[in-house]
């Protein structure tokens, strides 16, 4: 069991929590994260690219001039890719960029990803957000009181007053338990995990 500290919204330590070694102390392999995050990545992209083929053009079928006799090249339909206002000769069609991981590939990277922020003491564990009212104000006064930039905030359940005060915060991210994903933990520099969320994340990535 590896064994952390937690911390209430002023930065004081009120308790210690074990955290399960086999989810949060494992082997980090990079090239495993380096392919979970490229498939959420590639996910994220529409494929909406569009274009029209000749034979979608709106354009006269007729032949614009006869084959022979005027000296010109011969020419077909004016839909033709080759004539101005013509078709696309191979342009872009919607399709999807899904690149699909195992899912026991994807837990085992969150829980390498779980331990990076461990390991680097970039994880920190909240007894409870709890804020009186909405306001943005003390939402960003707790978080000067840990001293961090871009910070991942992971909670249990749905948190109204936590998710409103930080909504305008840009450089920092909440997500509900069942949301975390590997890109967000990597891609910001600190992780905080509400206490009442690790046993659904330890739950969700037991081996």
């Amino acid at each position: 069991m590896a064994v952390v500290d937690v911390y209430n919204l002023q930065n004081e330590k009120t308790a210690q929590v074990d955290l399960k070694e086999e989810i949060f102390h494992v082997a980090v392999k990079s090239h495993i994260l380096h392919q979970v995050v490229v498939s959420q990545l590639v996910d994220r992209r529409t494929g909406s690219a569009r274009a029209k083929g000749r034979s979608e053009v709106k354009a006269s079928g007729s032949k614009l001039w006869r084959q022979k006799g005027t000296g010109r090249a011969r020419v077909g339909a004016a839909s033709s890719p080759t004539r101005r206002g013509g078709g696309v000769a191979f342009g872009p069609v919607p399709r999807k960029f899904h690149k699909k991981v195992p899912k026991k590939v994807r837990r085992a990277a969150l829980r390498m990803a779980l331990t990076d922020k461990l390991q680097n003491d970039r994880l920190v564990v909240i007894d409870d957000f709890d804020f009186p009212e909405i306001k943005t104000g003390h939402f960003v006064e707790a978080m000067r009181n840990f001293e961090v930039r871009k910070a991942l905030i992971v909670v249990e359940d749905k948190n109204e007053n936590l998710e409103k005060s930080s909504r305008n915060v840009p450089w920092v991210k909440v997500l509900r338990h069942e949301g975390l994903n590997v890109y967000d933990i990597l891609n910001h520099d600190h992780l905080f995990l509400a206490q009442s969320a690790i046993g659904k994340i330890e739950e969700a990535l037991v081996p």
